[in-house]
């Protein structure tokens, strides 16, 4: 008798968990218009600062670099047919190449002029057809060819680097740093610390539609305290009745071969970055099928038409007058959290963001939001991304206890990680030249793993993961 019931109880167990409701939407569920808007909102809330930091320290127009992004997000959701869900802000890897064309004067005085932005979307132009030519051949040779030349050690390590990295930002700026008097405001930390344990609180325990929205929801609350405290500035949001719609500042291309030669090789280390988002995207996006007992979603057999979609993406946003862009981790990570993965959700952010380019207000109060509040979130959002990375090589069974891999992984965290910690921007001085830490540790990783990997067999675990 208590063998038979303790049988019952096992099965009334697994008929519970089968039955248990999972929240959570796949790229081609579509939430109800409410639900859509408010997680649209979300993701605009995670992608807008980077995005503006980019504008700011490249000399490009705010508003411009604003609709960029939501222009290159709809453009690669239609070229990739609404496949992979992911979304286009600015890119911080292009800020020195850029500048090298706008001019650190120019940033000092606040937007670059006309003719040095035409000539660095000229550059950026370019590079977008560095990305289209990877992704071609990775679609005619299909995904050995990226295994070789990307495994997960590569992918993996550039998703923790990305993350990593970034987490220095996160907590210099949740400590209320000012750029303009190189200096830091301690009471900052109290709303960043209110977000930073909120949105973790509301990530674990919040459930159903209310657990889909934990960054919102974090930022807002984060947001509700540093008003007493002073730290949030109202006087900018209200630009009189005049101002209330007012077109973004487009500039058309200028041939430049100066600006081809500074920005276009940059493209070339970026593809291992999307590579290793996309990887993450499969990742969790399968995780998520699984539980609802859907089908499988082939994310990272799409890696060539993601490529193709990276390069369209540039060339759209700059020939509007946008910096060179890339597909956020934050907005994965947002995604990750929250089990959201629509594409429609992210069709609705890039539209709304367009939208906001034109209406000062909206785009006014989001900027009012203190960067310690953003940035005490970041510090989460910046923690999935390294988490991401690890993700990776778990799922693909990286040995790592062998040589080569302990090789190409250490390789690539210690020259992205302390490159970007040792000197100034991350850039690293390498016989009269300055080479982005992250984009040199990708090229590094890439190299030592092609050679490492001559006359090798690949290990049986490593196979079965494949």
């Amino acid at each position: 008798m208590k063998k038979s019931a303790r049988m019952r109880d096992i099965k009334e167990d697994i008929m519970a968990q089968s039955t248990e409701k999972v929240t959570g939407y796949l790229p081609d569920e579509t939430p109800s218009i409410g639900k859509l808007l408010v997680f649209a909102f979300q993701q605009i809330l995670v992608m807008f600062p980077a995005t503006v930091t980019v504008a700011l320290l490249t000399g490009f127009h705010v508003s411009t670099t604003i609709f960029a992004s939501g222009l290159a997000t709809i453009c690669f959701l239609l070229i990739t047919r609404g496949k992979i869900p992911l979304y286009y802000g600015s890119s911080f890897s292009y800020i020195a190449a850029i500048l090298s064309i706008t001019g650190v004067e120019k940033f000092q005085l606040g937007v670059a002029s006309d003719a040095l932005i035409s000539q660095a979307q000229f550059g950026i132009i370019m590079s977008g057809l560095v990305s289209i030519a990877a992704g071609i051949i990775v679609t005619r040779f299909g995904m050995d060819v990226i295994e070789k030349v990307l495994p997960a050690t590569v992918t993996g390590s550039i998703a923790m680097v990305i993350g990593i990295t970034l987490a220095g930002t996160a907590v210099k700026y949740a400590a209320g740093y000012s750029d303009a008097t190189n200096s830091f405001n301690t009471i900052a930390w109290i709303p960043a610390i209110v977000t930073l344990l909120a949105t973790i609180i509301f990530s674990v325990y919040l459930k159903g539609v209310w657990g889909q929205l934990p960054i919102l929801f974090g930022i807002l609350l984060g947001y509700l305290v540093a008003i007493p405290l002073g730290l949030v500035d109202f006087s900018g949001i209200w630009t009189g009745a005049s101002n209330i719609v007012t077109a973004p500042h487009f500039t058309l291309p200028t041939p430049n071969w100066f600006a081809v030669a500074a920005i276009m090789p940059i493209a070339i280390a970026t593809i291992p970055e999307s590579t290793a988002h996309l990887f993450q995207l499969d990742i969790y996006v399968n995780d998520l099928a699984r539980k609802k007992g859907k089908k499988e979603y082939k994310i990272a057999n799409k890696l060539g038409i993601n490529l193709i979609g990276d390069g369209i993406g540039d060339i759209v946003a700059s020939l509007f007058g946008g910096p060179a862009g890339t597909n956020y981790g934050e907005n994965l990570s947002t995604m990750a959290i929250t089990k959201n993965f629509s594409v429609k959700v992210l069709g609705a952010a890039a539209v709304m963001a367009m939208g906001m380019s034109f209406l000062a207000p909206i785009s006014n109060a989001i900027r009012s939001v203190p960067s310690s509040v953003i940035n005490g979130a970041c510090i989460f959002l910046f923690g999935v991304i390294g988490a991401q990375g690890i993700a990776i090589m778990i799922n693909k069974k990286v040995d790592m206890f062998d040589a080569r891999n302990l090789a190409v992984i250490s390789s690539i965290l210690v020259i992205g990680i302390g490159g970007s910690y040792a000197f100034a921007n991350g850039m690293i001085p390498f016989f009269g030249q300055n080479l982005p830490a992250i984009a040199t540790a990708a090229v590094v990783g890439i190299f030592l793993n092609l050679i490492l990997s001559i006359g090798r067999k690949k290990p049986e675990a490593e196979k079965t993961a494949a």
